[in-house]
């Protein structure tokens, strides 16, 4: 399922608890704060109309909420599609459906438990910090590659490309390959939107079926020659005899690939975003390792990669006098709890000295991002290769996000340097 989506109608909600945003308006996903500021003030916890089910903004109830085993990110497990009153699947999205059968994104123990356990050592601290050598030469090499221009969309020429790379190599797969995993990563990520089309599912599903033919043609080849690498990793590990499926290992390969790179490329613009419009001296910024790090974690709070994560509840349950029933769908809003005044002290305010620095952007609980460690230093060695080889960095056009409300990142950022 591309998305979770309220199955069943619910229509016993008092008005003072309703809210409505358009997700596909462009003043909303452009600006989605102003909205966030009204829900602080008045319910953090309410009902989307536009959704149709409930959600919640406080920094306390979103952290607590992603760690509440009542709530999972599938359902069939626990009901059939007949008691949810659940659409059969669509036959044009087959195949987007299959790489997401196995999604670590989705599974609930003990599917889960078993291949995290088994992908988990490939993303540990120790293991992906001796990758940093490689994250600084690859920087490096995206800035030479445009240094000598103008201007340059710095989503395409330096976000982008960095993450897709180093993901890429550590499953075992070419860096040259990075342009067409970004490209049906993309198309995928539309299945997003709220609204989607029968258009815009189809070309997801063909960007699917090519991804898995390509995966598939690696899987082949590992079976055949098995190199140091995660894909070979995934393929021969044995756990008392039980093994990974090829569909198995190519649904995990694909989450990856999206994964590894999607949160880092919109947090890398989004951050670069926010430094150069604070006004603060980015030198300031990367002074030291301990600076460097407080400021990647600001730019995962403030405008943080990832605004709403869906869950179903499990049962009927209640939650803070909230009356759920099995199969409800709750969106937690990440975006928003990193900007509660509860929480922060001037929550809207950049601040990468900030003494109450935290976020939930990577998400908390069984399905806290995998890629973390990853993704830290990834951000650590961008921000600070980019504004030390390029001190001028400056604003070349008012940047704009795109238009996909849950993934919040830039559809280009134009800078200059001169």
């Amino acid at each position: 399922m591309a998305a979770i989506i309220q199955l069943k109608p619910i229509t016993d909600v008092p008005e003072n608890r309703r809210a409505s945003a358009d997700p596909r308006d462009p003043a909303f996903f452009q600006n989605p704060y102003a909205f966030y500021d009204r829900l602080h003030a008045d319910n953090p916890a309410f009902f989307w109309d536009q959704y149709g089910h409930w959600c919640f903004a406080g920094f306390k109830d979103v952290s607590a909420l992603l760690r509440d085993k009542r709530f999972g990110r599938e359902i069939l497990h626990v009901a059939t599609r007949e008691e949810l009153g659940m659409p059969a699947p669509k036959p044009h999205t087959a195949a987007f459906d299959l790489t997401e059968k196995h999604s670590l994104l989705n599974l609930e123990p003990p599917g889960h438990t078993r291949l995290r356990t088994l992908v988990n050592r490939a993303f540990v601290s120790r293991h992906v910090e001796q990758l940093r050598p490689r994250i600084i030469r690859l920087a490096n090499e995206m800035i030479d590659s445009f240094e000598g221009e103008d201007s340059v969309d710095l989503i395409k020429a330096f976000a982008a490309p960095i993450p897709a790379i180093i993901i890429a190599e550590m499953i075992g797969l070419p860096a040259e390959s990075a342009p067409s995993l970004l490209n049906w990563s993309n198309r995928m990520v539309a299945m997003y939107m709220f609204g989607v089309n029968e258009a815009t599912e189809r070309d997801a599903n063909q960007a699917s079926q090519d991804f898995m033919d390509f995966v598939a043609e690696a899987i082949a080849e590992r079976r055949k020659r098995p190199t140091e690498d995660l894909l070979s990793h995934m393929l021969t590990s044995d756990r008392d005899g039980d093994r990974l499926s090829d569909e198995e290992v190519m649904s995990t390969a694909i989450l990856l690939l999206n994964a590894g790179h999607e949160a880092t490329v919109h947090t890398t613009g989004n951050g670069v975003k926010s430094i150069l419009e604070s006004g603060i001296d980015p030198v300031t910024l990367f002074a030291s390792d301990a600076q460097t790090e407080a400021t990647v974690e600001e730019c995962l709070r403030f405008d943080a990669p990832l605004h709403m994560f869906t869950r179903y509840a499990l049962s009927d349950l209640e939650y803070d006098g909230l009356q759920l029933r099995k199969g409800d769908v709750i969106g937690l809003m990440l975006g928003a709890a990193n900007r509660d005044p509860r929480r922060f002290a001037n929550a809207n305010t950049f601040d990468p000295f900030r003494s109450d620095g935290a976020n939930v952007s990577f998400g908390a609980g069984i399905h806290f991002c995998i890629g973390a460690p990853l993704a830290r230093i990834e951000l650590q060695v961008a921000f600070s290769t980019l504004f030390r080889r390029l001190p001028r960095l400056r604003l070349a056009e008012a940047p704009s996000y795109n238009d996909v409300y849950h993934f919040h990142g830039l559809e280009r950022l134009m800078v200059r340097w001169r």
